[in-house]
């Protein structure tokens, strides 16, 4: 099930607008503040400079041109002025834009932050249901489509004290040229309100394809070798293509709506001035006001239809930024917890785990391709899908193997993952050392459990980083945990033994070399509690063996996902699942001889692998 974004017209830019600019202002509120007096001063400085103007006008150039000339005094005056209010005005204009661009980045910072925090945060079942493209694209398009009203807002918050100023100058000084200037404002307002509703709709597609495209090249580039053994290059090619064209498309739309209503915008305020200058000259020429007072003016509106600019910015980013923002809060207002208790078990060895009716069912998503193939819904033989555990009861005693054997489908995968608690059972308890799993403080239970996979992820690291994950661990701890996972003697062989770099993902390892890093990361942090969910599939089976073997002279409890006869002979314990549900328990040898289909699992992979 994909995430659910809101619907274009599922958001109405006014209500969202003000949310949207609140909740910036709230995040950054010192850079906002700093571009806040800068924009002030600028401001300022600007209605200022329409005074000089006009003073300079009146009382320096007018009478200067009845006399003939004009005195030293007098130009420097005005010379001072005019640099003095521009210095001013340039030092509000440096403010200003630092402000607005460490407001931008300040809240992408911590958007991004919040995101990742997030998504570590959230349960595994909501991962199941959002494709890395889409996460992607929230940490990243989405929050910088969110930020980007943080760039004129400090700006237009100048406008506007410059607008009230002119108001109110206007008003005061002549009536009716300030009704002619205001005409400018409603004129705004209709082009925006047009705009708005036609941008609105095409601005969430596009951010929607954003993520489709994202998650289209994130699973090529994960299925790469698929793609080229198969042949499937130009297919795939051509699906990444054809959104990416798509993509093309809305963004021409959308650059098509702001080749329009740019233009529009810059030409109202000039339209104003226009005007204002009409106008003006009638009334001077009937001797109501004077030149320099239209001077003055006409230089505010001049300075003032810049600005106004900023407000087609403003107004531009809003659809973007909304729909950015509504799906970064989609994140941020999961109410999904994956809550942890304070207890803190503190026993020493091998942690015992209790079992008690447990049951789980995936939720009907597309979750087939993020289980690992020992537990994916794949057939089990009747037909049907697995989709998860019912009714499973089982005790894993402290120090021992247990050993978990069923079918693919069985739900073998799915008991592991609730042992170390990766998801909560619908239904049912599971204890460690006697404590609630769920009562357990996170740190407590990430330090006794530990879990390898089937499917090992390796960062593109060296040996030794991928075994310790950047923790400090003495050097003959991890070099004891590569022996016992028989991964030390490959590892020595290289050319740069711990150091050589594995590539992306472990690319340069095969899969078996692979599954002992794994192994040996789990192994160096001593566990009371190691699962190993068919984690040697890919290694020797004698090497398996030894493996396991190693494993047993731990004071650890070890459970395992298995096939191989060679590892579940080794177990104390194997505890047979079919169907969801736990067939019977009790040793192999037991089982094999009384359980057909215990048995027949068992011979029909002994002959499968022969």
């Amino acid at each position: 099930m994909a995430a659910r974004h809101p619907e274009p017209n599922q958001i109405p830019v006014a209500g969202n607008a003000r949310h949207l600019i609140g909740r910036q202002l709230r995040r950054a509120p010192r850079e906002f503040t700093l571009g806040g007096v800068g924009t002030t001063i600028y401001a300022a400085m600007t209605v200022l400079s329409s005074f000089v103007i006009g003073w300079i006008t009146d009382d320096i150039l007018l009478p200067a041109a009845d006399r003939g000339d004009v005195t030293t005094a007098s130009l420097a005056a005005a010379a001072g002025a005019v640099i003095g209010v521009g210095l001013l005005r340039g030092f509000g204009i440096a403010m200003r834009r630092t402000g607005a661009y460490y407001s931008q980045y300040r809240l992408q910072y911590r958007d991004r932050i919040e995101v990742t925090s997030k998504y570590l945060d959230l349960p595994t079942e909501w991962h199941r249901r959002h494709p890395t493209g889409q996460l992607l694209a929230n940490a990243n398009e989405d929050v910088e489509a969110a930020s980007f009203i943080a760039s004129p807002l400090p700006m237009a918050f100048g406008v506007i004290l410059m607008l009230i100023a002119t108001a109110v100058i206007l008003i005061v000084t002549d009536p009716f040229l300030a009704l002619i200037g205001f005409m400018v404002g409603p004129a705004i307002l209709v082009v925006n309100y047009t705009y708005q509703r036609r941008m609105r709709a095409v601005a969430a597609k596009a951010q929607s394809l954003r993520a489709e495209v994202a998650d289209i090249a994130h699973e090529s580039f994960d299925a790469a070798l698929v793609v080229k053994t198969l042949g499937r290059e130009d297919d795939e090619v051509g699906r990444f293509g054809s959104r990416s064209d798509e993509l093309r498309d809305r963004m021409v739309e959308v650059g098509g709506l702001r080749a329009v209503f740019d233009p529009v915008m810059d030409s109202l305020p000039n339209l104003g001035i226009l005007a204002v200058l009409v106008v003006g000259a009638w009334r001077v020429d009937q001797g109501i006001i004077t030149a320099g007072t239209l001077v003055s003016f006409a230089y505010l509106f001049r300075l003032v239809a810049l600005p106004m600019r900023v407000f087609g910015w403003l107004l531009g980013e809003l659809p973007r930024s909304i729909v950015g923002l509504s799906r970064v809060e989609s994140v941020l207002d999961a109410d999904e917890s994956f809550a942890y208790g304070q207890s803190t078990p503190d026993q020493a060895g091998g942690a015992g785990a209790r079992v008690s009716d447990i049951a789980y069912r995936y939720e009907d998503s597309d979750v087939e391709d993020l289980l690992p193939p020992s537990d994916q819904r794949a057939s089990n033989g009747t037909g049907e899908l697995g989709r998860g555990v019912e009714s499973v009861t089982l005790e894993v005693p402290p120090g021992k193997t247990v050993a978990i054997v069923g079918p693919t489908g069985a739900g073998k995968s799915t008991i592991a993952h609730l042992l170390v608690r990766l998801f909560d059972p619908d239904t049912g308890r599971i204890s460690f050392d006697g404590h609630m799993l769920l009562d357990i403080d996170r740190e407590s239970l990430a330090d006794s459990v530990s879990i390898v996979f089937q499917e090992t992820f390796l960062f593109n690291d060296t040996i030794y980083n991928n075994i310790t994950l950047d923790q400090e661990f003495p050097e003959d701890q991890v070099y004891s945990a590569a022996r016992l996972a028989m991964a030390d003697g490959f590892i020595q062989g290289l050319e740069n033994s711990y150091s050589t770099l594995v590539g992306e993902r472990g690319a340069s390892l095969s899969g078996g070399q692979r599954q002992r890093i794994a192994i040996a990361r789990a192994l160096v942090r001593h566990p009371r509690l190691l699962v190993l969910d068919d984690a040697t599939s890919a290694v020797d089976p004698a090497v398996e063996g030894q493996i396991l073997e190693g494993l047993r002279g731990l004071d650890t409890t070890v459970v395992i996902v298995a096939y191989r006869r060679s590892s579940i002979v080794l177990a104390d314990e194997v505890i047979f699942v079919d169907d969801g549900r736990v067939i019977d328990r009790g040793q192999h040898e037991d089982l094999y001889r009384t359980l057909p289909e215990y048995r027949n699992l068992i011979d029909a992979y002994e002959k499968e692998s022969a």
